[in-house]
């Protein structure tokens, strides 16, 4: 249940082309209270419900639990949510032994793009490729719960 992972700002679209997979997301945020975030994610019809803790002081980790619920559920959740849902499509990329998850987004945060590193160590060494940009891990202005605004 804890989350480990590092964000960046992608700098080219040549991820693209290297991806295994792709998928749509539309996500909306029940609460962004700093302590504690309330998220429902509709991944093409499937849904769930996430509750994420406070990033440590580097914003590498946090708590996570998440829970499938049904596709009435996560729709009716959504028109509860704050009024800027978020929008994206996420690329899976196969990077050494990771998996890089780039999320461009769309609606009103289109030109967005970030890239996202689940690890299994807070220390893990990274070999990133070329179109990795710059760190914004523990930036709050890059939090989803953020960018979906008040």
């Amino acid at each position: 249940m804890l989350e480990i992972e590092r964000k960046y700002l992608v700098n080219t679209n040549e991820f693209v082309d290297l991806a295994h997979k792709k998928t749509f997301f539309q996500q909306g945020y029940l609460t962004k209270d700093p302590s504690r975030t309330v998220r429902v994610r509709i991944q093409e019809k499937i849904c769930f419900l996430t509750i994420k803790g406070k990033s440590n002081s580097t914003g590498t980790s946090r708590f996570e639990w998440e829970k499938e619920i049904s596709l009435d559920e996560g729709q009716s959740l959504l028109k509860l949510c704050l009024p800027t849902l978020i929008e994206k499509t996420r690329y899976y990329i196969k990077h050494n032994e990771l998996v890089i998850e780039v999320d461009v987004f769309e609606g009103v945060h289109k030109g967005l793009i970030l890239a996202e590193i689940e690890l299994s160590d807070e220390n893990q060494k990274l070999i990133l490729p070329n179109w990795i940009g710059k760190e914004v891990t523990g930036n709050p202005a890059y939090y989803n719960a953020v960018l979906s605004g008040s």
